[in-house]
C-alpha cells in the first residue's frame, strides 16, 4: 500500500517545528508513517548527522536520515548477509535526491549561517520535501508497506 508524499512532508515539518534536526524529523517520519519495529529512542542515532554531521556542512542530514530508514527496511543484520540491495537503494535515492535539490551537502543546499531564521526556514523546506522525495521513492520501489 504506498503512502502519502505530502503526510510525509507535512509530519517531517512538524517534527523539525518542534525541535527534532532535519536527520531526526526524517527517522521519526518515517518511524511513524511505515510503522517500522525501530524504538522511538533510536533517534539518537541521527543527533549527530544534523547540519550536515555536526555542523560541518557536508553530506545533507535528511539525506543521511534517508539512508538510515532505507537501512531499517533493507540493512543487513548479521556479517554473513548481503549488503547490495541497501548500497543499491541508498545509491538510487542519493542520486535521485542530488537530481531533485542539485547538491548533497548541507552548505550548498543552505547557505545561510547555522540557527538563523532564514537557515531554519530553508531546512524546514528542504526536511519536508525530502521527506515527500523518499516516501515517493519507496512507493516506487513497494516498500512502503
Amino acid at each position: 500500500m504506498s503512502k502519502d508524499p505530502l503526510e510525509a512532508r507535512n509530519l517531517a515539518g512538524e517534527y523539525f517545528r518542534n525541535g527534532y534536526n532535519c536527520a531526526e524529523a526524517i527517522f521519526l517520519t518515517f518511524r511513524d508513517l511505515l510503522q517500522l519495529d525501530a524504538p522511538r529512542e533510536m533517534v539518537c542515532m541521527a543527533t549527530g548527522m544534523g547540519g550536515g554531521m555536526g555542523r560541518a556542512g557536508c553530506i545533507c542530514g535528511a539525506l543521511n536520515g534517508g539512508a538510515m530508514v532505507l537501512g531499517l527496511l533493507k540493512g543487513r543484520k548479521s556479517a554473513e548477509e548481503k549488503r547490495d540491495e541497501a548500497y543499491n537503494l541508498s545509491r538510487e535515492f542519493h542520486d535521485r535526491f542530488e537530481s531533485n535539490f542539485k547538491y548533497t551537502c548541507c552548505r550548498n543546499l543552505n547557505p545561510f549561517p547555522f540557527d538563523t531564521k532564514d537557515h531554519l526556514r530553508n531546512c524546514i523546506k528542504i526536511t519536508g520535501n525530502t521527506a515527500k522525495l523518499l516516501t515517493e521513492f519507496l512507493n516506487d520501489k513497494e516498500l512502503a508497506g
